[in-house]
């Protein structure tokens, strides 16, 4: 299966956002790389083309997934009707490890993914390993019993101080359970990317 091996950091600088821990980030005013403060004192602008590139190589990067997956779920926003841009956004924010991410439960998507892939999660007491999967209203998420004592688990109520918790969105703190109450929509659809630029790239 591919993987993304680019360093997170490298990431993060070349598309100023933050995609791991944040002590991670080296804030700096150029890009990465040998030929980065060449590139910040020639003041290059990115063509409309180029601004487009970027919002899709973010919400990639933001979610974790590569270019196959991410233009399925464009198509898929795409068939749906209505505003494709937002439609997008919300297939991203319904995947099991974003939801995760989202309950506070891991630090990061990339720790959330990890979560889930290591069969740490249940969907309606089902065990569900994969990532991508995605949640419905009504849809009730919870740890595996046999995984409570693990250190990562254990860590959980403290994460979940440090957490804002989605109005789609229910979590019973002392059960460690979450619940899907609704979909995405209106701020919760807001993110460090511009949907709308995404779907002018491929509407191309």
């Amino acid at each position: 299966m591919a993987t993304q091996r680019t360093p997170i950091v490298k990431r993060s600088r070349r598309l100023g956002i933050t995609l791991g821990k944040e002590k991670y980030v080296r804030r700096r005013a150029y890009p990465p790389g040998v030929h980065g403060p060449k590139q910040a004192m020639s003041r290059s602008r990115l063509s409309s083309y180029g601004e487009q590139l970027k919002e899709k190589q973010k919400a990639k990067a933001i979610y974790g997934i590569l270019e196959r997956q991410f233009s399925n779920y464009f198509a898929k926003a795409s068939r749906t009707g209505g505003n494709t841009a937002e439609y997008l956004v919300r297939y991203l924010e319904l995947r099991l490890d974003n939801v995760v991410y989202r309950l506070g439960w891991a630090k990061t998507r990339r720790q959330a993914r990890q979560m889930v892939g290591h069969g740490f999660i249940l969907v309606n007491d089902k065990r569900v390993d994969i990532p991508s999967f995605s949640v419905s209203i009504g849809d009730v998420i919870s740890i595996k019993p046999s995984k409570v004592e693990k250190g990562i688990v254990k860590s959980i109520p403290e994460a979940m101080n440090h957490s804002t918790l989605p109005a789609w969105i229910s979590r019973d703190e002392k059960a460690m359970t979450g619940k899907v109450t609704a979909l995405p929509e209106g701020e919760d659809l807001k993110q460090d990317f511009d949907p709308t630029l995404i779907v002018e790239f491929y509407s191309r």
